[in-house]
């Protein structure tokens, strides 16, 4: 299974966020999955080099958009680089190919790819991906989000997210 794992560009290695990251790529990679993140730095790096070093495959999901911004590339964890030109088709990436999506703690580009990941798997024909988000700042965000809009979104629609608390909660959530 392609696992898609979104979360902040910020955590650099030794931060407890990014060993959390890291620890979560691991349990993936243990499991059989092939981890993809967006690639770069931060979580993602950290995803990816905890997959690798478990001995897992890793994709990462670039953009020259993003490049241009801020240039660098691919961290050295990546395996394989699907690299697209617009942030549109590297989110479209990111949404689309994989068999589950799990969010780490982020900014608005995580929110982005939960959000576009979420109103596909409420506008989408075939089974629903599961979508596990980790961290209480995701329930407090949804739950309040789904609170203050209870006129434009359904009680369905809030139960396709599962959140945890840890990377170890997350993996055992996918293996349900």
């Amino acid at each position: 299974m392609i696992v898609a794992v979104y979360g902040s560009a910020r955590p650099v290695e030794g931060d407890a966020l990014y060993e959390e990251a890291r620890r979560l790529g691991a349990l993936l990679a243990r499991r059989g999955h092939t981890v993809m993140t967006g690639g770069y730095c931060g979580m993602m790096e950290a995803v990816t080099r905890g997959a690798a070093e478990a001995g897992g495959k890793t994709i990462g999901v670039t953009c020259a958009e993003i490049e241009r911004h801020r240039p660098g590339g691919a961290n050295p964890w990546v395996q394989v680089d699907i690299h697209t030109e617009t942030l549109n088709q590297r989110l479209e990436v990111l949404t689309r190919q994989p068999d589950a999506m799990i969010a780490l703690p982020g900014g608005i580009g995580t929110m982005a790819e939960i959000s576009l990941a979420l109103n596909l798997s409420v506008i989408s024909q075939e089974e629903p991906k599961p979508i596990i988000l980790i961290g209480r700042s995701w329930r407090e965000t949804f739950e309040t989000f789904y609170a203050q809009n209870n006129g434009f979104t359904s009680p369905e629609d809030f139960s396709r997210i599962r959140f945890c608390l840890t990377p170890d909660e997350a993996a055992e959530l996918l293996d349900q």
